[in-house]
C-alpha cells in the first residue's frame, strides 16, 4: 500500500506500509479519495508545528470512501463517501465525560500524534465516520478544517448586540468567518495580506476588510463599526504579536478568542485587560456535532466550498512539489491532495 511519509522537516518520502487492516468489531476500512492541506502540515514541513514528531505520514482533512466495514456497524455501506474525524479521544476522562472530547487529557491526532491520511488505505473506528450521500469526497475533505471554525464561533456565543472582528484570513481565519458569518451583525476581516483580503470580498462577500499593517487601522476599524469596537475578535493568525495585541481593538466587555496557536509564552498588559474586563478565549479542534452540522449545511447549500480550494496535488507528486504550496506568489488558500 502506498504511503507518502514526512520524514524529517523539508523533507517528502514515498514508501509502502501495511497498516490498513480488515476491520474489526466498530471498525471500517476506508479509502483515502482526498486530503486537504492545512497550516498544521504546512507548519510541520517547516518544522514548526508544536506537538509534532518525526516521521509521520501526515493528514488529517479526508474525505474517505467505505471498502468494507466490520461487525456491529450498521450502516455504512460499501460505496459510502465519509468525513474523516480525526481526533482520537478516550471516552472516559473529565473533558470526554462532559462532552468536550476535543480536549481530551489523552488527545492525539491523526497526522500528527500518530499516522494520518496520506496513505491509500486506513482502518477506523466506525464513530468517526460522517456520511453523505450529496457531498463529493474533496467537499468531505473540508469539514474537518471548517469544522474549527465553527468551534471558534461556537464558542463566542455571539448574539445580535455584537460586532465581529476576524484577525487572519488564512485557512483557519476564514473558516471563522464562514460562520461568523451567519450572524446577521457588523463584521470586519482584517490582514496584512492584500490577496487574501481581496479573496474575503470577492469570493466570500465581506464588505469590510482592513489593512493590519496601516497606522490608521483602529480609525478605520472604528469608522467600519460605526464608531465603536468590536465586542467579539477572533484572532487566527498564531502569531504572539497579534495576539498580544488584539485586546487594544476590543471593546470594554468583550470577548477575544484565541483560534490560531502559537509555541511559546505572550503576555498581556493587566491593568487593561482588567479595565475592559475581557473574557478570554482559546479553541481547539472541534466535536462530533460540529462535524454533522456542518455536513448538513453544505448538503443544504448555506456553505458553498468552491472557492476554497486553490490548488490540486497527486499524492505521488507531494514529495516534489509540496515545497510550492509555500511560495507567497502561490496565493495558496487550500490544496487538496489526491489519492
Amino acid at each position: 500500500m502506498k504511503a507518502v511519509i514526512l520524514q524529517e522537516p523539508g523533507t517528502f518520502a514515498s514508501i509502502t506500509v501495511n497498516t490498513a487492516r480488515e476491520p474489526g468489531p466498530g471498525e471500517v476500512l476506508v479509502k483515502v479519495r482526498k486530503i486537504g492541506v492545512c497550516g498544521t502540515d504546512l507548519h510541520a514541513f517547516r518544522g514548526r508545528q508544536p506537538f509534532f514528531s518525526y516521521p509521520r505520514i501526515i493528514g488529517h482533512e479526508l474525505g474517505v470512501k467505505v471498502i468494507k466495514k466490520g461487525d456491529q456497524v450498521h450502516g455504512l455501506e460499501p460505496g459510502t463517501y465519509c468525513a474523516l474525524e480525526p481526533y482520537l479521544y478516550c471516552g472516559k476522562c473529565s473533558a470526554c465525560r462532559r462532552g468536550k472530547t476535543n480536549c481530551c487529557e489523552k488527545l492525539q491526532v491523526m497526522g500528527v500524534h500518530v499516522d494520518g491520511g496520506m496513505q491509500e488505505f486506513m482502518t477506523v473506528n466506525a464513530g468517526h465516520l460522517y456520511p453523505s450521500d450529496k457531498l463529493q469526497p474533496e467537499q468531505l475533505a473540508l469539514v474537518e478544517t471548517l469544522g474549527i471554525g465553527a468551534h471558534a464561533v461556537e464558542r463566542a456565543q455571539i448574539d445580535d448586540h455584537d460586532s465581529i472582528l476576524v484577525i487572519g484570513a488564512g485557512p483557519i481565519g476564514l473558516s471563522v468567518l464562514q460562520f461568523a458569518k451567519a450572524h446577521p451583525v457588523p463584521l470586519v476581516v482584517t490582514d496584512m495580506n492584500s490577496s487574501r483580503l481581496a479573496f474575503c470580498q470577492q469570493q466570500m462577500g465581506v464588505k469590510h476588510t482592513l489593512d493590519a499593517a496601516n497606522p490608521d487601522f483602529e480609525k478605520n476599524l472604528k469608522t467600519a463599526l460605526g464608531g465603536d469596537l468590536p465586542t467579539v475578535i477572533f484572532d487566527a493568525t498564531g502569531n504572539p504579536k497579534s495576539m498580544q495585541g488584539a485586546i487594544n481593538f476590543l471593546a470594554p466587555g468583550g470577548k477575544l478568542i484565541l483560534v490560531g496557536l502559537y509555541q511559546g509564552d505572550f503576555t498581556f498588559h493587566d491593568p487593561l485587560f482588567h479595565k475592559k474586563e475581557v473574557t478570554l478565549m482559546s479553541s481547539r479542534n472541534a466535536t462530533g456535532s460540529n462535524f454533522s452540522n456542518i455536513i448538513q449545511m453544505m448538503e443544504d447549500g448555506v456553505i458553498d466550498t468552491t472557492p476554497w480550494i486553490t490548488h490540486h496535488l497527486s499524492m505521488e507528486g507531494v514529495p516534489a512539489n509540496f515545497h510550492h504550496l509555500l511560495d507567497p506568489k502561490a496565493a495558496l488558500i487550500k490544496a487538496m491532495v489526491s489519492v
